[in-house]
């Protein structure tokens, strides 16, 4: 990695700490330059505002959700199966601390800002998320009830994060989920599945 690629990373990564534990409207880019270990003018060599700055910050966690891989269906295996694996790998990646404390510092400036805040979704919209190829494809198959897939995915994935991301994310607690996601599962496909 090359020394400005290094400070960059630096920057982002002293800038996230300092919107998590000030947030977005305290938070200083002296404090974040210091955190770095890097002048105020190397911090504006790279990021021109603090906005700017919260604004790449986005952009990672939108390029990290669109990093997960779609799940393509498997006409070998119950859709039911094929549905709670991607489920499971899908909340371990938005449940990381890490991701968590991104969401936790976005969300609260999103809360804010409006502008921003639409300017964002409208950004994470362009990006499926890992399970709606699932979906769109066992649809395509006649396993699933044809339907938009974009708003079952939606669907499936608001009952699911009710359970497995809003608690954690709230008030920091992970709550006994034993057999929840398979009950979420067949929520979903008494709806959205076919008689065999």
């Amino acid at each position: 990695m090359k020394l400005t690629e290094k400070k960059r990373k630096d920057i982002i990564e002293a800038a996230i700490v300092e919107f998590r534990e000030n947030g977005f409207l305290a938070a200083k880019t002296t404090s974040i330059a210091k955190r770095a270990g890097v002048s105020s003018r190397t911090l504006y060599k790279h990021f021109e505002t603090k906005e700017a700055l919260f604004d790449a910050i986005t952009e990672i966690m939108i390029e990290r959700n669109a990093a997960m891989a779609p799940v393509p269906y498997d006409p070998g295996r119950p859709v039911a199966e094929q549905l709670v694996e991607a489920l499971e790998r899908y909340v371990a990646v938005i449940t990381e601390p890490e991701a968590m404390g991104l969401t936790r510092m976005v969300i609260s400036e999103f809360l804010r800002d409006l502008d921003r805040s639409r300017k964002f979704f409208a950004e994470s919209a362009k990006h499926d998320y890992p399970v709606k190829r699932l979906i769109e494809e066992a649809m395509a198959a006649g396993a699933l009830r044809k339907a938009d897939p974009e708003l079952a995915t939606n669907q499936l994935l608001g009952l699911v994060k009710a359970f497995f991301f809003w608690p954690e994310f709230l008030v920091g607690e992970k709550p006994e989920t034993e057999g929840v996601m398979q009950d979420c599962v067949a929520m979903f496909l008494s709806h959205y599945g076919v008689e065999d």
